[in-house]
C-alpha cells in the first residue's frame, strides 16, 4: 500500500463520528427551537378553537333559523351552546326537545360560554326568542362575541 493511502486511511479513522461538543450543540439548538415553538403553537391553538367555536355557533344559528322558516317538522327550531358542544334542536326549549332530531357539533371544552346560550326561532318568520350576545372565552382571556338582533341577523 502506498504511503499516501496509509496517511489518508489513518486520517479518516481519526476524524470519524461526532464530537461531544457537536452533539451538545445540536441538542441545545433543538431545545431552543422547541422552547420557542410550543408557546406559539398553544397560542395558535387557542385562536383556532375560538374561531372554530364562533363559526360553528353562527352556522348552527343560521341552520336553526332556516329550519324554522321552512317549517321543517312543523315546529320551531333552536340552538343551545354548552361547554364542549353546540346543538341544533327541534322544540320550544332545549330541555323540552325531542333529542332524536338533534344536530350536535363539538367545540373545545376549554372554552367558557357566557351570555345567551339558548335561542329558539319562530316558525315562518324566523325571529329569535331572545336577543343578545353569546361570548366564547378561552383560558387565556381571549374572546369571540356573537350577537343576534330582533330581526334574527347574526353579527360577529
Amino acid at each position: 500500500m502506498s504511503p499516501f493511502l496509509m496517511r489518508t486511511s489513518r486520517a479518516l479513522k481519526q476524524e470519524s463520528g461526532f464530537s461531544l461538543l457537536e452533539v451538545l450543540l445540536s441538542v441545545a439548538v433543538v431545545a431552543i427551537l422547541a422552547g420557542v415553538s410550543v408557546p406559539l403553537y398553544q397560542s395558535f391553538q387557542i385562536h383556532s378553537d375560538l374561531d372554530e367555536a364562533a363559526a360553528t355557533f353562527v352556522h348552527a344559528l343560521r341552520r336553526a333559523q332556516t329550519l324554522a322558516m321552512t317549517g321543517s317538522g312543523d315546529s320551531v327550531w333552536g340552538v343551545a351552546a354548552q361547554s364542549g358542544s353546540i346543538t341544533v334542536f327541534r322544540g320550544a326549549s332545549y330541555v323540552l326537545r325531542g333529542s332524536s332530531t338533534d344536530e350536535t357539533f363539538d367545540v373545545s371544552p376549554m372554552l367558557s360560554i357566557t351570555g345567551v346560550w339558548e335561542i329558539v326561532f319562530s316558525k315562518v318568520e324566523g325571529h329569535p326568542s331572545v336577543t343578545g350576545s353569546t361570548i366564547f372565552t378561552s383560558s387565556a382571556g381571549e374572546a369571540r362575541t356573537i350577537t343576534i338582533n330582533e330581526a334574527g341577523t347574526v353579527l360577529y
